[in-house]
């Protein structure tokens, strides 16, 4: 167990003691990630939540207006460098913001979609021509942007993707053949960054226009949940992609993909926290507004607590067979 302590870094707060100048708190947030937070803020709580029906009810026209918004706020330029037109913030404010836009259901999948996994691959992998031609536009809202991994027989295992890319006979453009699954922003996107594999074996990434020649989309799937989100599919029947739009280098489309879907994660764990407190604020609204037995429902959850911890204790301080146990266990849920 020793060692395994020593060996831990991301997860060793789980096993060992914390020290108080060791542990990060909204009070170290410099004033700049203070400023970032707030704009965000503002932006989900005035301009996205009052159409967040009309953005669930599947009005795209609504979710570009906001994006194209957010793009002139600098929301969708914070990973993006100065150089190409973005803010070239930290991890940090980057999270700031994927916590803020977390609470806002589709429209936040559709802001961290297009600034995280559909951005950061010509972020970090692209040639210098195409970080000038496309950052630009992407942080400011003018491109939104899609990631295009998934296939219907693949999806965890990447590699195992169907879909091809063949130069043609000229050399000027990959010929790209296959389908995409389950892509989010699909209908309103300008780029995709599409992975296929040169001749059948090289997985490689590709920057895909959404008027490309070849290129066109399935209708809306039908989802349980975050219904406001666009998700089809998209199909490529030979594709005509210039092949100045490799993205990084042929057959090591695979260090993109999973490198830019890590980042992705950091940015979904600070959205899942933005959520969490949305829903916790409306859950303490409801429960202070409502009344039942002539008592706010809050109140009626304190006098329950203070049951289950009576009931607890007692279990605790009693032997009790099987059956009780399990009876009593049931009550102190109720």
């Amino acid at each position: 167990m020793e060692q395994l302590k020593k060996e831990m870094k991301g997860g060793s707060f789980l096993v060992k003691a914390s020290k108080v100048e060791e542990i990060f708190t909204p009070e170290d947030l410099s004033e700049e990630q203070l400023m970032i937070g707030q704009t965000a803020r503002q932006f989900i709580e005035k301009e996205v939540l009052p159409k967040r029906e009309l953005i669930e009810s599947q009005h795209f026209d609504v979710t570009v207006a906001l994006l194209k918004k957010a793009g002139e706020l600098g929301l969708l330029a914070h990973s993006i460098p100065e150089h190409y037109g973005g803010l070239g913030l930290d991890k940090v404010s980057k999270g700031i913001v994927g916590e803020m836009v977390g609470q806002s259901s589709s429209y936040g999948v559709a802001q961290s979609n297009h600034t995280c996994i559909a951005t950061l691959p010509i972020t970090y992998f692209g040639s210098e021509e195409q970080k000038k031609k496309y950052l630009p536009k992407l942080a400011s809202g003018e491109f939104l942007g899609a990631y295009c991994l998934t296939e219907p027989a693949s999806g965890s295992d990447a590699l195992a993707a169907k879909t091809t890319a063949v130069l043609n006979e000229a050399g000027s453009h990959y010929v790209l053949n296959g389908t995409k699954l389950y892509i989010t922003n699909a209908v309103f996107s300008d780029t995709f960054i599409v992975y296929a594999k040169v001749d059948g074996l090289k997985f490689t990434a590709f920057i895909v226009e959404k008027d490309f020649p070849g290129l066109s989309l399935g209708p809306e799937e039908k989802k349980m949940g975050i219904t406001g989100s666009s998700t089809r599919s998209v199909i490529l029947e030979d594709c005509q992609v210039p092949v100045e739009n490799v993205l990084g280098i042929i057959g090591k489309g695979h260090v993109i993909a999973l490198n830019v879907l890590n980042l992705g994660r950091f940015n979904l764990g600070a959205a899942c926290m933005g959520g969490a407190k949305g829903s916790l604020k409306l859950a303490v609204q409801h429960t202070n507004e409502r009344k039942q037995f002539k008592k706010r429902i809050s109140e009626l959850v304190q006098r329950k607590k203070k049951w289950q911890r009576w009931l607890l204790e007692f279990m605790r301080l009693n032997q009790y067979n099987t059956e009780q146990l399990r009876f009593l266990r049931m009550l102190s849920v109720i």
